[in-house]
């Protein structure tokens, strides 16, 4: 079997979207993802997080690997820290197990080279957001090695949205989505401040 193909690959169906490198916490207490977890312990194994919306279980979701334990109660329910890895495909769904997995395809770029200006632009509109919206100055070295995944696992964009960006398999495909995603941020906060501002002046908020 191909090394990018994973039989019995363990998979948690959530109400959310993991992307690479994203720290994610999970508190774990149904018993079929008690044993789960504990066999990816056992094994330092990953395992998959996909988005189960409204609209039925998505295809494509991301690897997860457990950074670590952080509280395990007697009934072995746990809580944990987790980050996302690489992003898969889930071509079959298996049953034999106790908890639910699947055959997956574990997915790569294309080969094209990286859009600098692109990546540039999304990098420029990222640190505009960061320093607008928390107390940071990011210095222009540190955000130009940031990937697409990178800067899109410190905003929350909502799930559609993560999802569009876990699906794509290009770098600038992805930057370019962010770029869009980021200048819709700045401007959503720009209006709260606006708002906030009119509020301490006069106890309103007019939208005329």
């Amino acid at each position: 079997m191909p090394d990018r193909l994973s039989y019995d690959f363990p998979l948690f169906p959530l109400g959310l979207v993991v992307l690479p490198t994203e720290a994610v916490p999970l508190h774990i207490f149904e018993d079929r993802y008690k044993t789960m977890i504990n066999e990816c312990l056992t094994r330092d194994s990953e395992f998959g997080v996909v988005w189960l919306s409204d609209d039925g279980l998505r295809e494509i979701g991301c690897a997860c690997r457990i950074e670590r334990v952080l509280e395990r109660m007697e009934d072995g329910r746990m809580n944990l820290l987790t980050r996302g890895t690489r992003p898969f495909r889930v071509l079959e769904r298996q049953g034999n197990l106790a908890y639910p997995a699947g055959l997956v395809e574990f997915l790569t770029d294309s080969e094209e080279p990286l859009d600098r200006k692109l990546a540039d632009g999304a990098h420029a509109v990222y640190g505009d957001l960061v320093r607008r919206a928390t107390d940071r100055d990011p210095a222009d070295s540190a955000l130009a090695e940031l990937s697409a995944y990178e800067m899109a696992a410190t905003v929350d964009f909502g799930l559609e949205a993560k999802q569009g960006l876990l699906d794509l398999r290009s770098e600038n495909a992805r930057m370019a989505l962010l770029t869009r995603l980021l200048r819709a941020a700045l401007k959503r906060l720009e209006f709260v401040e606006r708002a906030q501002a009119r509020a301490r002046s006069n106890g309103k908020v007019r939208f005329n």
